[in-house]
């Protein structure tokens, strides 16, 4: 198996994020034509971690994001259940706390973190309702939550040619920066099915979570969607 399927079955896109943790941040650097450290950024202003506060980072990956949440003075959690991502992870960043978790059965206490965050990552559990319910769970009433992922450009014309960049050379890009290229056909197929951002808005309503709101980015190509525990 090289590649997740729509349904994301959990083990399946475990084992896909396993073959492709070498080359992943490389390969997303170059298919996102080198917007995703704007994107973090971003992500990172939203957070605004604080000295000293608890922050889970969600699907951390091999700690891209986790890492640029570390100059505050925050203590940063950075989790994911590919453990090919993680060992990737400990190699690049070996002052992160890393640990192996579940989205859908975070293995920490109600009520532990200040805030939690997760990005690109959401699209990526099968049960997404599950997974926004597991991070307020863990956080703090008040707590904030910021979510960063791929969205739905905004201005047609530049829709149309974002999504036949997605679906026709993507993946000839990936071929030649991936150690795993047909993950990104999952990647690219995934990317088209994920609601549009009101949508995703409405679904963390339902989650026990308050005050939704997002911000387009790169024209809608990644919205960050932040809320405040209830």
């Amino acid at each position: 198996m090289s590649k997740a399927s729509l349904t994301k079955n959990p083990a399946e896109v475990a084992e896909m994020f396993n073959r492709v943790a070498r080359k992943y941040d490389l390969t997303n650097d170059v298919l996102a034509l080198g917007f995703t450290y704007s994107w973090r950024k971003k992500t990172a202003k939203e957070l605004n971690p604080k000295y000293g506060e608890l922050i889970l980072d969600v699907a951390a990956g091999t700690g891209t994001s986790s890492n640029a949440f570390t100059k505050s003075g925050a203590n940063i959690i950075s989790c994911d259940f590919s453990m090919g991502m993680l060992t990737e992870g400990k190699k690049r960043y070996s002052k992160l706390n890393f640990t192996a978790a579940d989205a859908l059965k975070l293995p920490f206490a109600d009520n532990t973190f200040d805030s939690v965050t997760i990005s690109f990552g959401i699209r990526n559990v099968n049960n997404v309702k599950q997974a926004l319910s597991e991070m307020s769970r863990v956080t703090k009433s008040g707590g904030k939550i910021v979510i960063c992922e791929f969205s739905t450009p905004v201005i047609p014309v530049f829709k149309f040619i974002y999504m036949e960049y997605l679906m026709k050379t993507l993946p000839n890009i990936a071929k030649k920066t991936s150690s795993n290229p047909d993950a990104y056909e999952y990647l690219a197929e995934s990317i088209r099915a994920w609601p549009k951002q009101d949508e995703f808005a409405s679904q963390i309503a339902q989650s026990n979570w308050d005050d939704v709101k997002w911000k387009n980015l790169t024209g809608g190509i990644v919205s960050i969607h932040t809320a405040k525990k209830r």
